[in-house]
């Protein structure tokens, strides 16, 4: 059987194949049939047959038995025909009349048994079939032999098919397609409760983890499965919020000491020391920061109404990050459309994705050159630096939890850009990493600007 990608392919095909094997099988059972009828009609009229030659049977004066066939009985046996003919046999087996030239019985003297019997017999290269009938004339008994040439019956038989088939059979193949059609259109619906539990099924994410596949409209032969499925993503779901509460419960409990161990090192009279290790402290406490906007990340729903201007976003970023980057000898500048630009979001994570590219950016440039900030009216937010670049082998790479290009680099965590990638995700945008000529990396999260 050839293997199909599609469950309506596979049921069309099984079907097809049904369908010709029923016809092929309803084709022999017609023809059968046809075959069965044709021979019941023989069989009554060369019952008639005979019996009318028996109604012009009659007793002589002399005793015997004297046979006057009309002239139209006379025509259908004549010889020049040799269609039909017919034979009278005495209880001894002797022929009383005939219509064969040879003056024979059409059927052996022993076949002379019930009232009426259907026979058959070879003469020569024809083969008669025919009835023999049984008949009491005065104190006589008779038996009148009537038969057919098969050869002429056939004849028959050939054009009663042949024009069956020409009459009947050129529709096969258009009730066929309709069929096909018809069934194509009938799985269909039967399988539109599947098609809609897929769509469903592609809503289910980090950001949706409750939605289940409804089991109301779902054929009962699937439903076991889809209740699996469901079971499941319960299980999931479980264990992402135990994930997610862990994570933020250990963020929290982290912060409070850490500020403890902050102030503690503030109290050092060892500058050196202090500020190694108040160094050391910040970084801990950007990891804590994050772990905390990964949790909330997981638990935020963007509500419809929310909507947010990026570049009075971008423009709050670039004033925050600032002392950051003029403390390591590098600019910042605020470029494209001075005009707000608004996208339905939440405008807190915006910020926050857009600082991690920023910090990003600060962190890889190099000294002396300018991160840049574009904004642009179709609702594209861009931040570009003049570090390394970025590889096309890592591209696929850099936006995963934890991932660090040098793991020795103090202040790197590798999570600002899973969050940043997870803040594009709930706001439906698309993040896109570009090399610019002669060096650096172009980040650009595209969204979708409302329109007033």
């Amino acid at each position: 059987m050839p293997r199909f990608e599609s469950i309506i392919s596979r049921i069309v095909f099984l079907h097809v194949v049904a369908v010709v094997i029923t016809s092929v099988f309803m084709s022999l059972a017609l023809s059968w049939l046809l075959s069965y009828a044709t021979n019941n009609i023989h069989n009554k009229a060369m019952e008639e047959q005979a019996v009318s030659v028996g109604d012009h049977l009659s007793v002589g004066a002399d005793g015997n038995l004297e046979l006057h066939l009309p002239s139209d009985l006379l025509g259908l046996y004549s010889q020049a025909y040799g269609r039909y003919s017919y034979a009278v046999i005495d209880e001894h087996g002797r022929v009383l009349f005939s219509s064969l030239k040879d003056n024979e019985a059409l059927f052996p003297a022993d076949s002379r048994s019930g009232p009426v019997e259907f026979l058959q017999q070879r003469r020569g290269e024809a083969t008669v079939s025919g009835a023999s009938v049984r008949k009491s004339i005065g104190n006589k008994t008779v038996w009148i032999q009537a038969g057919e040439d098969l050869a002429n019956r056939d004849v028959l038989i050939d054009d009663i098919v042949s024009d069956f088939y020409r009459n009947v059979g050129w529709i096969t193949l258009p009730i066929l397609l309709v069929l096909l059609i018809a069934d194509i259109a009938i799985f269909r619906r039967a399988l539109r409760p599947l098609r809609e539990a897929s769509e469903i099924a592609e809503g289910i994410g980090p950001a949706r983890p409750g939605v289940r596949l409804p089991t109301d409209e779902i054929p009962r032969e699937v439903r076991p499965l889809v209740s699996a499925v469901n079971q499941g993503l319960d299980r999931l779901e479980e264990g992402f919020r135990a994930q997610r509460d862990f994570t933020a419960d250990a963020a929290h409990e982290l912060r409070t000491p850490l500020s403890i161990l902050r102030t503690r090192i503030d109290m050092l009279e060892d500058q050196t020391m202090r500020n190694a290790l108040r160094q050391n402290v910040e970084g801990m406490a950007h990891i804590v920061g994050q772990l905390l906007d990964i949790a909330e990340l997981d638990a935020l729903v963007i509500g419809p109404d929310e909507k947010a201007d990026l570049h009075s976003v971008a423009a709050g970023v670039a004033e925050f990050v600032a002392p950051l980057a003029l403390a390591q000898g590098k600019d910042i500048a605020l470029l494209g459309t001075t005009e707000p630009v608004w996208v339905k979001g939440n405008p807190e994570m915006l910020g926050r994705a857009i600082r991690n590219l920023a910090e990003n950016a600060i962190n890889h440039t190099a000294a002396g050159s300018t991160v840049e900030f574009v904004v642009e009216d179709n609702g594209t937010v861009s931040v570009l630096d003049r570090g390394p670049g970025i590889g096309e082998d890592e591209r696929g790479l850099i936006f995963r939890r934890f991932w660090r290009r040098d793991r020795r680099r103090p202040g790197s965590t590798g999570l600002g850009l899973s969050i940043v990638q997870r803040i594009a995700e709930l706001h439906s945008a698309s993040i896109t990493v570009e090399n610019r000529n002669p060096n650096g990396a172009r980040f650009s999260l595209r969204f979708a600007p409302l329109k007033f």
